[in-house]
């Protein structure tokens, strides 16, 4: 990889998430000697947009549909970084091709669906390859899986581990993100990474029930969340011993009042409902933000999120909190863009494979987030 000609290339820059990480990105390199370039298929834009950006930035022009352009391109990178989605629409190729160039992959996709069929297809080729195909690199699902991770790593390893996430998070949906939700409805995919109870190794993995419940050490209520994150956070613990002979996690929205988990319940069945079939799709995707829009920066200033982790091992309890500013578009382009810096280093972990940030990234990925900001911190034991 040494003789390439790029560190990381940035796929999808000009898209909304896109040029937020190019600015993350540009800013982060600019004097380092790490060699970053942007990608898209409009040249124009993709030359308007490195204008804008500070340092010395390549340009390439791809198309994720050409998988001859994608191996060219892949090949001159160590590591690429993507935010092109609907991943289960427009992400198996450049998969396919870091795999086949040895080229390091992230991306920020929430499709559990995209992350079952990557997985499915390229895990062996890419742990043949010593490649790292690290999927779920934003909001989803990295507040989860490193929070997770860093939560079990305070607990005795010798015991049976029980954590529940607790998720608040304020902000607006761009057009792409709303799109990327409503087709993974559409394709009804559920992505079970991790049965709800697998053994590995003689370990019991498995997911805590998934009902609504009170939760008196944040007087809230805990509503079941049906994203990727738990998949995820399972997969990690079916791949690190850290995680105990008998772990469980069980993944929550955490909501004020009765009268919000109402609201909020009814308003998820609703977009549910329209997803689901054709005639009301279309008339969804009238109702929602073209794809490319999304939230203004005063907007964006104002998004915050947390995730609380109450954890128990034993007699032990812990009370940890992951968080940070707008999840969707800021703070997720700090994750895609640390994460795709860190593996364009020269970090070997001894892992490969179609992997979670917990086992591909780890400790030295969790504290390049915190040097960006997001918090980890202990509440109370």
């Amino acid at each position: 990889m040494s003789e390439r000609d790029y560190d990381l290339v940035l796929l999808g820059a000009t898209g909304f998430t896109g040029r937020l990480t190019a600015q993350h990105l540009a800013a982060r390199v600019e004097g380092t000697g790490i060699r970053l370039a942007i990608a898209g298929r409009d040249r124009d834009r993709l030359a308007a947009l490195r204008d804008e950006l500070p340092g010395e930035v390549g340009l390439e022009v791809v198309d994720v549909h050409d998988l001859v352009g994608l191996l060219e391109l892949t090949a001159r990178t160590r590591a690429l970084a993507t935010t092109v989605g609907p991943f289960a629409r427009h992400g198996e190729l450049v998969v396919q091709a870091c795999v086949r160039s040895g080229t390091h992959y992230a991306d920020i996709t929430g499709e559990p669906g995209f992350v079952e069929l990557i997985r499915a297809r390229y895990d062996g080729d890419a742990r043949r390859s010593g490649v790292r195909i690290v999927p779920c690199c934003g909001f989803d699902s990295v507040p989860h899986d490193l929070g997770v991770r860093w939560t079990v790593e305070q607990l005795p390893a010798d015991l049976p581990i029980r954590i529940r996430g607790y998720v608040r998070a304020t902000g607006r949906a761009s057009g792409g993100t709303a799109t990327s939700a409503m087709e993974a409805i559409a394709a009804r995919s559920t992505g079970p990474l991790v049965p709800p109870g697998t053994e590995q190794d003689g370990r019991r993995i498995g997911s805590l029930p998934a009902r609504l419940h009170r939760v008196e050490q944040l007087d809230s209520y805990g509503v079941p969340l049906p994203t990727i994150d738990p998949a995820i956070v399972l997969a990690s613990a079916r791949l690190l011993d850290r995680y105990g002979p008998d772990f469980r996690y069980g993944h929550f929205a955490q909501v004020r009042t009765p009268a919000m988990v109402a609201a909020g319940i009814a308003g998820a069945a609703t977009f549910g409902a329209m997803a689901s079939t054709s005639p009301t799709r279309a008339v969804l995707r009238r109702l929602l933000p073209s794809q490319g829009e999304g939230p203004t920066p005063e907007q964006r200033a104002a998004g915050r999120f947390s995730v609380t982790f109450l954890a128990e091992a034993g007699e032990h309890r812990l009370r940890t909190r992951v968080s940070g500013g707008d999840p969707g578009y800021d703070e997720t382009a700090k994750m895609l863009g640390e994460a795709g810096l860190h593996l364009a280093g020269d970090h070997d972990p001894g892992v490969s494979g179609v992997l979670t940030p917990a086992v591909a990234l780890g400790e030295p990925y969790r504290l390049r987030l915190e040097e960006q900001g997001i918090v980890f911190e202990v509440l109370g034991h």
